[in-house]
């Protein structure tokens, strides 16, 4: 092997080992962090085949570090950490005490020095703001309130991180060291940490989308991207050489300044092939550093690391929530996020053994607690939900995470034919505007205490939590409802929902959305009964447009429309309903200058009962009763023998006076 070819070997295989392990993690269900860390320890120095230079592997993740944390800072504006600085900075103070503490003795079980003790209780008590990040984003967690103040805390971390490395080497550097001279150190590094923040935030927020706009205006689009990674490794060297600060803090400020500048998402755009790639490396990286011999010798101490890591830390953040009172998912979600140890605790054990206070093997175990809390963290996530659904069953137990958390006042007991909306995102909006509009009454069941807040404002009834918690479901009086809308969250927790609610409402009719044919067939499963895909509906709306640009009939149109939606919705229904549709979509396309409307036969109407030729609309408003849904039916092409029922919706056909004037019939 050539020596000046192990940078690229170790490059390419790392790539290719990360690769192998991450399709073997997915297709054994795994998250595929677990697969990027089992490739970069197969390549490792400390296993048999080929040998990776890890030291060069280190530097480059540290490119990974620059790239996530500049997309983290594109995507977390200063307002986000303002309006959680009250749980984020005392709660990540009182952590990193905690877990020093918590760390110092175990050290102290384990027979290590009091000096080691302390190394490897800070290793303990800082968590990976990199590892947070991405199983944030896995879990759909990190524009939530909980994810907010996730990624506050390890902000305050990173910060504290900067005076801990300042700290060290004078407490435990060779001689004496005095009170002025501690003083003096800390007092430089914070000095600095103020003056590079000054000057991105009053400088950086000026000249760097200044010069983004010069570029994009009139450069060509490989001189944008290259500027895009410029910024992001340039800012985080410049806070490293200039400021003795971390590369992953100066990356996190460039992407904060960059988040104002109009060109934002071209540049969030642009960095994420760069983000996603390194990351991948930063992980096998982490693998490769690992030593499984050692870790084998001492596979009791790595266990009871671990489980101080994960568990031992998950408890800390749990009571500091009820110390910060801030609400209880929001304090899972810090919980889980921060069960883990990650870069930062790797630079103190380095910093540790640099000053002669770790051994090579205590160092070794500190990798060791890192990679399997990394590789298991996804998990915690994944025990998010059912925790929050078995404390909320514990009402004393939930009241204490939300002391101070605004409580909302709960729906009227009496509320009647109303439609629930789960979700008050964008589509969510679109639904409850357009409810409100009709003087429809409305409840949103929304788990985010902002948006919640958002809602009340908006003059609408909310309830706040999870949907897919049957107690909050308990409070929405599904069987007293004439819809149920699910506008929020994932195939999953949507499927969970309907699931739900079809035991509280078995007669409840359910609307909601599916990413793909899977999650519909799932949906559909769990019984709902009308599921819209986007994807597909954007996708008809395309070929409808291109079609009428080339000069297709409607008719034509509207028949590629159904055979379109024919083959996308299949598991909703049998063959004939399907085909009562389409004739149906087919009738309407073929009218013009006509309005459609489906019209309710209420409780109190004095149609229900009666037949079409008794209320004889033809004569007596100009519209055609031209359908008849009654539960999931649809029936077409009606006679005059027809009869109503309450709760049926007709539809008729006319222009707009005609049907305002019918629907007064049904009124």
């Amino acid at each position: 092997m050539h020596g000046d070819t192990i940078l690229l070997m170790t490059f390419v295989f790392a790539l290719v080992a990360a690769f192998a392990g991450g399709v073997v993690a997915r297709a054994l269900r795994l998250p595929p962090i677990v697969g990027y860390l089992v490739g970069g320890l197969v390549v490792s120095p400390f296993t048999p085949g080929f040998i990776g230079d890890s030291d060069a592997m280190n530097q480059l993740s540290e490119v990974g570090v620059m790239f996530m944390m500049f997309s983290t800072g594109l995507h977390f504006s200063l307002k986000d950490l303002f309006e959680v600085k009250g749980i984020a900075v005392p709660g990540a103070i009182l952590q990193i005490a905690v877990g020093t503490v918590a760390g110092y003795a175990l050290a102290q079980a384990f027979g290590w020095t009091p000096e080691a003790g302390i190394m490897l209780g800070l290793s303990v008590s800082i968590a990976s703001t990199v590892v947070l990040i991405k199983n944030l984003t896995d879990a759909g967690l990190y524009q939530s309130h909980g994810g907010r103040v996730a990624t506050g805390w390890l902000i305050v971390e990173d910060l504290a991180t900067v005076v801990i490395l300042v700290v060290l080497p004078v407490v435990f550097g060779p001689g004496e060291t005095s009170g002025a001279e501690l003083a003096a150190g800390l007092a430089e590094a914070l000095l600095k940490t103020v003056a590079f923040v000054l000057l991105m935030l009053v400088v950086g927020s000026r000249v760097l989308p200044w010069v983004l706009g010069k570029i994009a205006r009139f450069c060509p689009s490989e001189l944008f991207q290259l500027a895009v990674v410029v910024i992001a490794l340039g800012t985080a060297m410049a806070a490293s050489l200039l400021f003795d600060l971390s590369v992953a803090l100066g990356a996190f400020l460039a992407g904060v300044v960059v988040s104002g500048s109009k060109l934002s998402h071209r540049v969030a755009a642009e960095a994420i092939p760069f983000k996603d790639l390194f990351s991948i490396i930063f992980f096998a990286s982490v693998g490769m550093m690992v030593n499984p011999v050692t870790l084998a010798s001492h596979v009791g101490e790595l266990i009871a690391l671990v489980a101080l890591i994960m568990m031992g830390k998950w408890l800390i953040n749990m009571v500091l929530g009820v110390v910060l009172s801030a609400g209880l998912h929001g304090t899972l979600t810090v919980a889980a996020g921060l069960a883990q140890i990650g870069e930062f605790s790797f630079i103190i054990g380095q910093t540790g053994m640099g000053l002669g206070i770790l051994t090579a093997e205590q160092y070794t175990l500190i990798l060791g607690g890192a990679v399997v809390s990394i590789a298991l963290n996804s998990f915690a996530f994944k025990l998010i939900d059912p925790i929050e659904r078995w404390m909320r069953k514990h009402a004393r137990l939930a009241a204490l995470y939300e002391r101070r958390v605004r409580q909302f006042e709960e729906p009227p007991s009496d509320v009647r034919d109303h439609v629930v909306v789960v979700g008050y995102g964008h589509a969510g909006r679109c639904v409850t505007e357009v409810l409100k509009n009709l003087d429809i009454p409305c409840l949103v069941v929304e788990r985010e205490l902002e948006t919640a807040e958002e809602t009340e404002a908006d003059g609408l009834c909310v309830l706040v939590g999870d949907a897919a918690n049957s107690e909050i479901l308990a409070h929405a009086h599904l069987d007293a409802a004439r819809v149920l809308v699910i506008a929020g969250g994932g195939d999953a927790a949507a499927e969970a929902i309907a699931y739900e609610a079809r035991l509280f409402a078995p007669g409840l009719h359910i609307v909601t959305r599916a990413e793909d044919e899977d999650g519909l067939k799932a949906l559909a499963a769990a019984g709902a009964n009308e599921v819209v895909r986007p994807e597909l509906e954007g996708g008809i709306e395309l070929m409808r447009h291109t079609l009428i640009d080339l000069g297709y009939t409607p008719r034509q149109i509207q028949d590629y429309a159904n055979e379109l939606r024919a083959s996308g919705y299949e598991a909703l229904g049998d063959n004939a309903q399907g085909a009562r549709r389409r004739a149906f979509e087919r009738l309407v396309a073929s009218l013009s200058e006509v309005e459609l409307e489906w019209v309710l036969v209420g409780e109190a109407s004095t149609a229900a009962g009666s037949t079409l030729a008794d209320l004889d609309l033809r004569a007596k408003t100009g519209v055609n009763a031209v359908a008849l849904r009654r539960g999931g039916e649809v029936t077409l092409f009606l006679d005059a023998r027809t009869e109503l029922h309450k709760g049926d919706k007709v539809g008729l056909v006319g222009t707009v006076e005609q049907v305002e004037a019918a629907a007064k019939l049904f009124a």
